[in-house]
């Protein structure tokens, strides 16, 4: 396909911009205390340059340590120490042809009360104990949540006294006129600064239920002064940021504003909270009026999170008629994410006046080199993202950690400088099983040099992923398989399916080495009494559908992320579900965009929950179970049962490898099970250290 619109140049104010493909900020971990960015910051940013990406805009940047530190590892621009620092990071980008502006930010109520006044003091005392002082603070840190959780850490800034943020979760209070008059002369002096170290412009988050949005909407601004009110009071903090912005840096220094358009508390059952899209053009309109260079189109906040940052469920450019409400109103340049994951969907949003630039987020996560892949015509090679949501999910338990993100399509991220030994030297590779750990494996070991072969008993590739891309709204991690095989082909592995390896066969093969990469199966413990009936199966039965049930009574047992999905999965095909869970809540532990995402359509099929409840018994009518708390017996009907209670690694075929075979590795769910992204990283280091 030809992309005539994606990649011609169009200007932000003064500024050209070489291509429509811009990466929007994500706070993905790579900083520092002090606010610097880190050497492996920059090379991350830089490998996006690289990779031909013509606008690369900075994670959040916080412009007040005290009350305006989202993270612990967040980029900053809130003193004149970090101009020099930063002035790196922007020429590293800029010599590779792309341009870079910085994203400022404060997040108000979305804040956690642990990070009130942290950051200063941990830079202090990280100038005075140096590395040691990191190693002590992340160590403590977790068990710090605690007292954030029982009420005893300052309160975090929001425009007035209101509910706790759906994410944080923090007791907040409202600003005095002192407080919001200093916030607004931070973000003019981070824009400064920005200017001084060569920024080619600044954005303003006004966007995600951050501290900017908070004064624009209703829900969260309940002030009586003039700073709320009335609509245009509630404009005025935003506008006195922009307009001093302008009147300092000049008007020829480019500021895009980042707005969310609707609120989408509607989408969650909350008619008439926030604000809508009627008033987030009126928004724009005005922003537009008093100087803004581009508008970055958004909705959402953290309240509403599916709604601005999608579960893998949400239809590709399912908002884009926001950002067509603001192109039609405004003339300046209008930028818009609105779930783009292929370059046909980017054009073709170009051409027909959606948007003038596509924001393309954790596809660049999942691929540092979108952009030129599409250019040079090899977009088959694309490692698409999936919407896992991996990427939000890892940053914020390793935020805790004092590491990064992960990503489960790209287990590079965060390694962005490594290169690969190509020392294969055409030695032999049996890699068994394909699924994700055994294709990443491949695709590693194949591009050192590496004879490999790739054996799947089952027909197809996938593994683990064809189950877990089979319940409804799954369909994208299929786009993992085709990823991962494609490449891995295209890198010089060959895969043979329908093949079952034994252990004459690996001798006849004589390879150099033999990666096992056989996956799990799904528990079914015999413990449990009745668990051997002919009308007990499990997840895995079902999702691979050698069992199909329609119209009957069933009761799944475990909520777990795949106990949720099969039992959507049982609901379309007309079956009336009970769920089961031992534990308290439904879906413990699990991210809770998912359970936000899976729970409403549940609720359409009227399936019953039914928690703190332990499986004792399967008998002719259906489960006996027993309350945890007072070991009351419960009798629940069922035709079938189905169990979610985990899966068991399938390793017996290591032990046989290691009898012919020196070089034997354990990988993916067959060593350990866990998540996606556990697997193709584990598929990586064993393919780059082999």
């Amino acid at each position: 396909m030809e992309y005539k619109t994606l990649f011609t140049p169009m200007k932000i104010g003064n500024v050209e911009i070489k291509n429509r493909i811009v990466m929007p900020p994500m706070m993905l971990g790579f900083g520092q205390f002090n606010g610097k960015p880190t050497e492996e910051m920059m090379n991350y940013y830089e490998e996006r340059a690289i990779g031909g990406t013509g606008l690369i805009i900075t994670e959040i940047t916080r412009v007040d340590d005290f009350s305006g530190a989202s993270a612990f590892a967040q980029l900053a621009i809130s003193h004149d120490y970090h101009i020099k620092p930063l002035a790196e990071m922007i020429n590293r980008v800029h010599s590779h042809g792309a341009k870079m502006f910085i994203q400022l930010h404060h997040p108000g109520r979305q804040n956690l009360t642990l990070m009130m006044g942290t950051v200063p003091l941990s830079v202090g005392m990280e100038r005075v104990m140096g590395s040691l002082y990191g190693k002590m603070f992340y160590k403590l840190a977790p068990s710090a949540k605690k007292l954030m959780e029982a009420d005893l850490l300052p309160k975090v800034y929001s425009p007035s006294k209101c509910d706790r943020a759906y994410s944080a979760e923090s007791l907040n209070k409202e600003m005095t006129v002192k407080q919001i008059k200093k916030i607004i002369r931070e973000f003019i002096l981070g824009a400064k600064r920005a200017k001084a170290a060569g920024a080619d412009g600044v954005e303003l988050h006004a966007a995600h239920g951050y501290l900017i949005q908070q004064f624009l909407s209703p829900y969260t601004n309940q002030r009586t002064d003039e700073y709320g009110g009335s609509f245009d009071k509630r404009m005025k903090f935003l506008l006195d940021i922009l307009k001093g912005i302008k009147s300092e840096c000049g008007k020829d220094f480019p500021v895009i504003v980042r707005l969310s358009v609707d609120e989408c508390y509607k989408e969650i059952g909350r008619e008439g909270v926030g604000y809508t899209l009627p008033d987030g053009v009126r928004m724009a309109k005005i922003i537009e009026e008093n100087g803004a260079d581009a508008i970055d189109v958004s909705s959402a906040g953290y309240d509403t999170y599916n709604y601005w940052l999608e579960p893998t469920s949400f239809e590709c450019g399912w908002r884009k008629y926001m950002a067509r409400a603001v192109k039609d109103a405004v003339k300046i340049p209008v930028l818009a994410a609105n779930l783009i994951r292929s370059p046909e969907q980017a054009e073709s949003q170009l051409e027909d006046g959606t948007q003038d630039f596509v924001c393309l987020g954790r596809p660049h996560i999942a691929d540092p080199h979108w952009a030129n892949k599409v250019k040079e015509g090899k977009e088959d090679e694309i490692s698409r993202c999936i919407c896992c949501l991996y990427c939000m999910e890892s940053m914020q338990a390793n935020a805790y950690k004092g590491t990064h993100a992960q990503c489960s399509v790209n287990p590079k991220l965060g390694h962005e400088k490594e290169t690969l030994k190509v020392n294969g030297n055409g030695r032999s590779v049996l890699v068994v099983g394909a699924g994700p750990a055994g294709l990443m494996c491949a695709k590693t070991l194949a591009k050192r040099g590496f004879d490999v072969l790739v054996a799947e008993k089952q027909e197809k590739t996938g593994g683990q992923l064809l189950l877990a891309a089979a319940p409804p709204k799954k369909e994208k991690i299929n786009w993992l398989i085709e990823d991962l095989t494609h490449t891995a082909q295209k890198a010089g592995a060959k895969i043979e399916c329908g093949v079952t390896v034994d252990k004459e066969m690996i001798k006849k093969a004589n390879p150099y080495a033999v990666i096992i990469a056989t996956g799990a199966s799904a528990i079914k413990p015999r413990a449990i009494k009745g668990s051997d009936r002919d009308n007990v199966f499990t997840t895995t039965d079902i999702l691979n559908g050698s069992v199909e049930i329609k119209n009957k009574k069933v009761a799944v047992i475990g909520s777990g992320m795949t106990g949720l999905e099969t039992s959507e999965l049982l609901c379309e095909n007309g079956n009336d579900v009970t769920i089961v869970e031992m534990a308290s809540e439904i879906a413990p532990g699990t991210w809770m965009q998912h359970v936000d995402d899976c729970m409403p359509r549940l609720l359409e099929h009227n399936t019953k929950f039914i928690t703190g409840h332990k499986l004792v018994e399967i008998d002719d009518t259906g489960i006996v179970a027993v309350d945890i708390k007072n070991e009351n017996i419960k009798i629940i009907r069922a035709d079938y049962v189905i169990l979610s209670l985990g899966v068991r690694s399938e390793d017996s075929l290591a032990t046989e490898a290691r009898s012919v075979c020196k070089n034997v590795l354990v990988i993916g769910d067959a060593g350990k099970t866990g998540r996606i992204a556990d697997a193709t990283a584990q598929g990586y280091e064993i393919g780059k250290r082999l």
